[in-house]
């Protein structure tokens, strides 16, 4: 789409929008901007005494060698990736069981992704790896130059240790992933050049790849279509490895697919709805869940379900395969991930925000549902299981409780296996749980951390805390770095359980997108005004923070109620949201704003969107906005465009860039540790240090 074509559409182009030009994430001209800007902060920040000390503390605990290595669980042992002061690019590592329960378990190096780096003089980031199953000796290792989503891909030896001589290699960056269908062939989506990435920059394309023939000539087994989210291919594969079918799918939106089976030599599509996917396989069932109520058979699914076929006769007739019910959620409550072994299922759900996991078997035909020994009151997760030893890994935590590790050989209950130090002073801290009524009457639950017995007289420096988008919850944690540099210096911390996220299921995250978008703003509002009204904080002592969707919170919240903040914290945002769906991989969020292309859905978004809103003579609270280079998800252009429409409209702000970390920012822990203590350091000035 040219720029010609993207004014003809009401859409902001070079003749209506100056800076324009800051979207070209490594022009010379957008550098030397980052460069004075980051000169400019620094400066600023890095003399304030507090910063040394704040940043010493939070990499203190970064690179705490007590901290817990979590670990994925495969038949050779326990995989950790570490990193730390002498490791900061990263070490993958193994260890065994018995090993792992001491205090200083023996680790053997897998990959020193140091090392490589500097070999090859690359600032290489380690992304994960995807192994051949059931032995998972062959792995397909993902690297990223300097932080990036996009990927190089290499094979790698898990036994042997080192990458294979002449084996698998993908060296040009892209998205997308890989499957093992067997020791010699992969199942490819990527970008293969020429007409393969979809409007959104993701590929759409699958195929399969023979060991020892160019990736070019591979053949192609499935096509999405361009003006997809993205599409591809998968495998359907059970414990012992056996694949059982291919399947494939098309995002026609973020939240919207069209799945379907490979069957009697054509692709057959799915009778599903489009807001539900399929699962894995557990003891002979193949799992489904849906977002949406599913009438089928003649019942009814409800949304956030867990539903289950039998896999053979799925296989014979995967549109007349008789569908059963695993579990459905009751009132406020809402699944929220979870794992499976070959027999079992572990689910985690949320229960009013409050967390359990349950066990899941199919006995004698029906699925048994059982609750998991774990502590009550606590944030709960499975964080990893094996489908080939039946292990199961859960983690419980809390925003004053250290985190711990619990393990399961999946027929005894969960004994303690690690439990993380505590990285700040908890005591006279405590935690609460309040509502807030949004601007429609609906109650908006959030946590309040504080100090006990703490005066309701507004002086309290209150950090508010917010994501509100993409069903993505937000849940009581054990905040180390918010615990050390922020409460023990007598601030307070709160989360807000927005509409647009998941906290209560899919319905939760349905009421606030497109055009109903508003009300996730809304709900973050209404509690900063509750914190007020209650005596918790004031204006003048209020924060906000929130990173990618969370940074759009904050620049809507700063823009439409200023009077009622004294910082805000734009992290990795999306802001200019008149041409977000042509910055960087934006188009794929369309189906959670709507579409700027659109007149009407144009209405909604430029209603709020916080690059249009900024202006001239607005007593704005000087807002700190920060972005990455590197971050190939959510583009700099965004918060950069903010900084200088501040700037040329004579509003006071502060920005950085790191110029090597990717979306999450920084890819080490000193670059992190920077981070943390440039935003505290902000906090402090902005919101304590005006204190009576």
């Amino acid at each position: 789409m040219t720029e010609q074509n993207v004014a003809a559409d009401g859409i902001p182009g070079p003749e209506d929008d100056p800076f324009i030009w800051l979207e070209e994430a490594r022009s010379e001209e957008a550098l030397d901007w980052v460069r004075a800007e980051n000169e400019r902060t620094l400066e600023h920040f890095e003399q304030d005494p507090r910063f040394a000390e704040l940043k010493a503390e939070a990499l203190a605990i970064f690179d705490a060698e007590d901290r817990i290595p979590y670990v994925t669980i495969r038949k050779d042992g326990l995989y950790n990736f570490w990193q730390d002061k002498r490791n900061p690019k990263g070490l993958l590592r193994r260890t065994t069981l018995e090993s792992y329960r001491s205090d200083k378990p023996e680790w053997d190096t897998i990959l020193d992704v140091d090392k490589l780096a500097a070999e090859e003089g690359r600032e290489w980031v380690y992304q994960g790896s995807t192994c051949l199953p059931p032995d998972q000796r062959l792995c397909m290792i993902a690297l990223s130059d300097g932080g990036e989503d996009a990927t190089v891909m290499r094979e790698f030896d898990m036994v042997e240790k080192r990458f294979v001589e002449g084996g698998c290699v993908i060296d040009h960056k892209s998205q997308g992933g890989i499957e093992w269908l067997d020791e010699d062939t992969l199942l490819v989506g990527r970008d293969f050049g020429g007409d393969t990435l979809t409007e959104s920059e993701y590929p759409y394309t699958s195929r399969l790849w023979k060991r020892g023939t160019p990736l070019s000539e591979a053949e192609e087994i499935f096509r999405g279509e361009k003006t997809d989210v993205w599409a591809g291919a998968g495998l359907l594969r059970d414990h012992t490895g056996k694949v059982h079918g291919r399947t494939a799918f098309r995002a026609i939106s973020f939240h919207e697919s069209i799945n379907y089976v490979w069957h009697e030599g054509e692709w057959l599509e799915l009778d599903m709805p489009r807001k539900a996917q399929l699962g894995g396989i557990i003891d002979g069932q193949l799992t489904m869940s849906t977002d949406v109520d599913w009438e089928t058979d003649g019942q009814t699914f409800p949304a956030d379900a867990l539903i289950a076929v039998d896999l053979e006769e799925w296989k014979r007739d995967p549109n007349g395969a008789k569908k059963t019910l695993v579990w459905a959620p009751g009132d406020r409550q809402t699944k929220q991930g979870g794992g499976s072994t070959a027999e079992s299922a572990y689910l985690a759900i949320l229960d009013n925000v409050v967390g359990k996991v349950l066990k899941i078997d199919f006995e004698d035909g029906k699925w048994v549902t059982s609750e998991v020994a774990l502590p009550d009151n606590s944030t709960l997760g499975v964080q990893t299981t094996s489908s080939q030893t039946g292990e199961v890994m859960f983690t419980s935590t809390g925003f004053l409780t250290p985190s711990t590790l619990w393990y399961s050989d999946g027929s005894n209950e969960p004994e303690i296996l690690k439990t993380s130090p505590s990285y700040f002073d908890a005591s006279g801290m405590e935690v609460e749980q309040l509502e807030a009524t949004s601007a429609d009457g609906t109650a908006v639950p959030y946590f309040l951390v504080k100090p006990e017995g703490m005066a309701t007289d507004g002086n309290t420096p209150t950090l508010l805390y917010g994501y509100g988008g993409f069903q993505v919850s937000q849940l009581p944690g054990y905040g180390a770095t918010i615990g050390k540099l922020w409460l023990e210096r007598g601030g307070a911390f709160v989360m807000a359980n927005l509409r647009g996220g998941g906290e209560f299921g899919p319905g939760w995250h349905q009421s606030a997108i497109r055009e109903n978008k508003q009300r996730t703003w809304d709900d973050f509002i209404a509690v900063g005004k509750d914190l007020v009204a209650r005596g918790i904080t004031s204006p003048q002592h209020l924060g906000v923070q929130g990173g990618s969707q969370g940074g759009l919170l904050v620049g809507t919240a700063f823009t439409q109620a200023p009077e009622l903040l004294g910082a805000a914290i734009v992290q990795i945002p999306l802001f200019d949201m008149l041409r977000f769906h042509v910055i960087g991989r934006g188009a794929s969020w369309i189906g959670e704003y709507g579409d700027p292309r659109i007149t009407e859905e144009r209405g909604w978004i430029e209603a709020y969107s916080p690059y249009q809103k900024i202006a001239a003579g607005v007593d704005y609270p000087e807002p700190f906005l920060w972005a990455s280079t590197a971050d190939d998800r959510t583009h700099p252009a965004h918060a950069r465009k903010g900084a200088v429409k501040l700037k040329a409209l004579g509003q006071p702000y502060w920005y950085f860039e790191d110029m090597t970390g990717g979306h999450s920012g920084g890819v080490d822990n000193d670059q992190r540790a920077k981070l943390q203590a440039l935003q505290m350091t902000y906090l402090m000035q902005r919101l304590m240090d005006k204190r009576g």
